[in-house]
């Protein structure tokens, strides 16, 4: 069920987003406008982030049987790697935003990579 909510809310907001980017300029579109564009980029890159990390997982466990002695690697869920990508998904978003306000330095970028870090170490603590 959660993959079905994930695959048509992605084919959703891509749609949506295209038509928001080619009929509308940012200047005429105001700040709602603005924030749709943003949310639907996060559910653009947050459905297709969840399925790339769920079969990188499974593809991962099935590769590594021939080479792990002891314990096998087990694949993420779905819904773990749902929690993943909500937070790796936010990254890219915030960089956007942070280049539509100000130029984005090396500096940014560390801060950004240690809140995502930092929010999969607590994310994977949580759902062991």
């Amino acid at each position: 069920m959660l993959s079905r909510v994930i695959a048509i809310s992605v084919a959703i907001a891509i749609a949506m987003l295209a038509v928001i980017l080619h009929v509308t300029q940012p200047s005429t579109v105001g700040p709602l406008g603005i924030l749709a564009v943003f949310i639907l980029m996060y559910v653009s890159v947050l459905g297709v982030l969840t399925f790339l990390l769920y079969s990188m997982s499974r593809f991962i466990s099935k590769v590594s049987v021939s080479f792990t002695v002891k314990k096998p690697i087990r694949p993420l869920s779905l819904s773990r790697s749902y929690y993943f990508s909500s937070v790796i998904a936010l990254a890219p978003v915030m960089l956007i935003g942070m280049q539509s306000v100000a130029k984005v330095e090396i500096y940014d970028v560390l801060l950004i990579t240690l809140f995502v870090v930092i929010a999969c170490v607590y994310i994977s603590k949580r759902t062991s």
